[in-house]
């Protein structure tokens, strides 16, 4: 593991941290898995947070997703109301893993 530098993450996050952010949204998935429909969280990883950006500004991490996020569901069906909690709790477990993988390093 690369000594995590906040200066040079943008830069650096897929070549020198690359396996870290893999741990990471493994464990967030895990987690998320254990606690809602398994359908519903595969979803969303594969076709949301495939798509997604950590960033890493003003001391913290924060995930940028991509455009409708709701939209981009395919072979689930469920609320939209459902989708965005259970997408928020995922996003807020995402960043404690990021936050557990470098800031503690």
């Amino acid at each position: 593991m690369a000594e995590f530098d906040p200066k040079t993450f943008e830069e650096e996050k897929y070549t020198e941290h690359f396996t870290e952010l893999q741990e990471s949204y493994k464990r967030a998935f895990d987690r998320m898995n254990d606690r809602f429909d398994s359908e519903l969280v595969h979803a969303i990883d594969q076709q949301v947070l495939n798509e997604s950006e950590p960033v890493y500004e003003d001391g913290e991490f924060r995930i940028e997703l991509p455009d409708d996020p709701y939209d981009r569901l395919s072979g689930v069906i469920v609320e939209r109301e459902r989708f965005e909690r259970v997408l928020e709790e995922y996003v807020e477990t995402l960043r404690e893993e990021l936050s557990a993988t470098f800031e503690e390093a």
